[in-house]
């Protein structure tokens, strides 16, 4: 046998007490067994806000992406009684716990002269991605309080704008100087624990290590609301809300 060889054997036979003795490589999926998640719905109680219809008849453009009647998304209630675009997130329980910013930028677009998504979530020092899909001009006025306000055009065919935030902030609002009705609401956090409900009302925020949290729902209409919740390894919380209107 070859020196080589008897080096190979000797490194197996340790591989092999080493797992004889118990110690594994944590893997990704042990490290997610050992976290948690909040899943819940936000609800709706009382009389529907009687929302106006939207004319964009000042920009024939933007008249011509729509093919019916548009609303705004601000006050509006799901078929099944819940609420769409409320921003969900953990206020506070992660104390000492950093997290760093994905690479990935988050984007909004403009499209049938409308921001899309309504509410976005992205984490401090994530890029921020602003594209249009439309052949008219847009105006981006992100109007923030802790980070810095800025305010551009961007024309058809115009590459993407791309900031950062550098602080938490809940939440920042954005408008189109060109087109009054267009409104969009930024939720940028220190970690990457939120979500956004959708049409269902419905909002999991997935792998958080266990403990006692503080989460928070905020909507651009009917205010906020939180809860305290405790996570339990490999364990799903429920956390519902319930918004009234008059």
């Amino acid at each position: 046998m070859t020196l080589g060889r008897v080096r190979g054997v000797g490194v197996v036979a340790v591989g092999l007490t080493l797992v004889a003795a118990g110690w594994e490589d944590p893997s990704a999926e042990a490290v997610s067994a050992a976290m948690g998640q909040i899943s819940g719905k936000v609800y709706f109680q009382g009389v529907k806000p009687k929302l106006p219809e939207i004319s964009m008849a000042q920009d024939p453009v933007c008249a011509s992406e729509q093919k019916g009647p548009v609303y705004p998304e601000d006050g509006q209630v799901n078929a099944n009684g819940t609420l769409p675009n409320v921003f969900v997130y953990v206020k506070s329980g992660l104390a000492g716990r950093t997290y760093p910013a994905p690479s990935a930028p988050v984007t909004l677009d403009q499209r049938r002269c409308e921001y899309v998504p309504h509410v976005l979530g992205i984490m401090v020092g994530q890029p921020f991605k602003v594209v249009s899909s439309d052949p008219t001009t847009h105006n981006i006025h992100v109007m923030a309080i802790y980070n810095r306000s800025w305010n551009v055009s961007q024309q058809p065919g115009s590459p993407p704008v791309i900031r950062r935030f550098t602080h938490p902030e809940i939440m920042i609002s954005v408008k189109c100087n060109q087109h009054p009705w267009m409104k969009a609401y930024i939720g940028v956090t220190g970690n990457p624990f939120y979500a956004v409900t959708g049409r269902e009302g419905a909002f999991t925020i997935t792998n958080l290590p266990a403990g006692h949290y503080t989460l928070e729902a905020w909507t651009a209409t009917f205010g906020k609301q939180e809860r305290e919740v405790t996570v339990e390894a490999g364990k799903t919380s429920k956390a519902d809300f319930t918004f009234r209107g008059q």
